[in-house]
């Protein structure tokens, strides 16, 4: 089943990305009109298709030094529980163990019920420690 599935580095288009956005309720929090950018920005993206349906997505991004963050981790809904979101996260990590130096700090936002799925890969949330904050600039 997910042997199927074909990983492919930096090769994630504008197009595929709004599509996968949009499959998982993103439309109304994302500004598209600079995502095409903030895509030529990232350190790296990886997709996941199925022949040629791509079902999946992530980025790093970051400064490529110290700071590194996962982003934009989506499976499409119709291939959600089927090891994609695996897949992606072992090629994100597989990036990162070739690219981050000694100490970098590795972030992520999860979702509501996916902390268990990160924490695999070793998230975890340093409450009370640490606060994880972020704003949303308005215009």
């Amino acid at each position: 089943m997910t042997n199927e599935f074909k990983v492919s580095q930096n090769t994630l288009t504008y197009d595929t990305y709004k599509e996968l956005c949009f499959s998982v309720g993103w439309k109304e929090f994302m500004n598209f009109d600079v995502a095409e950018q903030s895509l030529s920005n990232s350190l790296v993206n990886v997709i996941v298709k199925d022949g040629n349906r791509a079902i999946g997505m992530g980025r790093v991004v970051g400064d490529g030094s110290i700071y590194f963050y996962i982003q934009d981790v989506v499976v499409h809904p119709d291939y959600q529980g089927r090891g994609v979101g695996k897949r992606i996260m072992d090629a994100l990590f597989t990036y990162l163990q070739e690219h981050a130096p000694d100490k970098a700090f590795v972030g992520l936002f999860a979702s509501t019920g996916n902390d268990s799925f990160y924490e695999k890969y070793g998230f975890k949330d340093y409450s009370p420690n640490m606060t994880g904050m972020f704003t949303v600039i308005q215009k």
